[in-house]
């Protein structure tokens, strides 16, 4: 008698997929436009195929215009922004080099690590979180380093506040210095004018700004910092990273370097294609038009925000917890009922701050009440008198 085999699987099946409904409103990821998610739907093609070769310079055209430059390299890297970092870093960054840092917040001690471990003699100009550098201040400290590279962060997404950079590329050219710009919270909510700043390399991500799923790295590498790697005699230590090569194929040559994310290029391209028809000044208004109704509904409250009017990243608001409030709790009660998703402080700002991004999809008027209103029911709840 021979003994009969089940059909049944040796192992639990999962339930199907269904992630639970969501709103954005934390410092990314942001909302996906529909669009979008129907492009990653799209059949994926090699990476060699002459379509996605297309696709690609589709994007690099496309940014242009959102990095505000008409002479700037644009690559995109298969890596989330910190690849976008990693990248700027180990090309442009030698070891035994000096690196200034402008250090205001968690994403410049990023930097700050990456440099160290490329082997650079980083030396940083600091104050505290949510503070900006000015003009005086930027030119005597790079004049009295005279570093080989500079780096600063745009839009420092764990403080919410906006550093200018025209003084610290004025500056650090004056000394010969290339200038890495960290965009990662600024691309696509506001401008970034790379040309007109001065920035030598900038580096963003996919999930904010650009109202895209995280994945992609865009860069913009003036023509200056592309002389300069051109020149270099040493390869980068990071082969999957190295800008020569990935220029070389996504650019140039088109040779194999890697498989790159297809469907994810599918997904930028259709999200850049998006903002190109609302107009890049228009979407640029539409987020400073959003961030003045949040502030003077936030104030109205009887909160304060965390950074001065001048120096606030549109994009992403820090709020200030008021006395007595938990601010893990306000975020559990607006998760748990309708859904909504927003950040608190990390380092010296733990339990500090909220961190609010309005950006992309949810950058309307109607969508920012939305959010006040069961704000206000999060905060009554935890003893917070209106």
């Amino acid at each position: 008698m021979s003994a009969t085999r089940s059909s049944a699987p040796a192992y639990d099946l999962l339930a199907p997929l269904q992630p639970p409904t969501r709103y954005l409103f934390g410092p990314g990821p942001s909302m996906v436009h529909p669009r979008v998610y129907q492009a990653l739907s799209k059949p994926i093609v090699g990476h060699l195929d002459p379509f996605f070769i297309q696709v690609m310079q589709d994007v690099q055209e496309l940014l242009k215009r959102i990095f505000g430059t008409k002479d700037a390299s644009i690559l995109v890297i298969s890596g989330t922004g910190s690849a976008g970092m990693e990248a700027a870093v180990s090309n442009f960054v030698e070891p035994g080099s000096k690196f200034a840092v402008f250090a205001n917040g968690y994403f410049s001690d990023r930097l700050t690590e990456m440099a160290k471990r490329q082997g650079a003699n980083v030396v940083r100009l600091e104050k505290p979180w949510g503070e900006t550098y000015a003009d005086a201040e930027i030119s005597e400290f790079i004049r009295r380093e005279r570093p080989s590279v500079v780096g600063y962060v745009h839009a420092e997404t764990s403080t919410g506040a906006l550093q200018p950079g025209r003084a610290i590329c004025a500056a650090a050219h004056e000394v010969g210095a290339l200038v890495i710009a960290d965009c990662v919270t600024s691309l696509g909510g506001l401008a970034v004018d790379f040309d007109q700043t001065g920035i030598d390399i900038a580096y963003s991500c996919t999930q904010k700004g650009l109202s895209c799923p995280p994945g992609l790295s865009p860069l913009a590498i003036s023509p200056r910092a592309m002389d300069w790697l051109r020149a270099k005699t040493t390869p980068s230590r990071s082969w999957y990273l190295d800008i020569k090569l990935i220029h070389d194929y996504s650019t140039v040559s088109h040779r194999y370097h890697h498989t790159a994310p297809i469907s994810m290029f599918y997904a930028l391209r259709e999200a850049l294609q998006v903002i190109a028809e609302e107009g890049v000044e228009n979407r640029w208004d539409r987020h400073r038009r959003c961030h003045r109704f949040f502030v003077r509904e936030i104030e109205a409250m009887g909160l304060r925000m965390h950074v001065p009017t001048e120096f606030r990243i549109p994009t992403l608001n820090t709020v200030v917890v008021p006395a007595g409030v938990d601010e893990p709790k306000v975020r559990k009660r607006l998760l748990d009922g309708p859904g909504i998703e927003i950040a608190g402080g990390f380092g010296p700002l733990a339990g500090k701050i909220f961190r609010i991004g309005v950006m992309g999809p949810l950058a309307t008027e109607d969508n920012v009440q939305f959010f006040l209103k069961e704000f206000r029911k999060a905060l009554s709840a935890e003893g917070y008198s209106i």
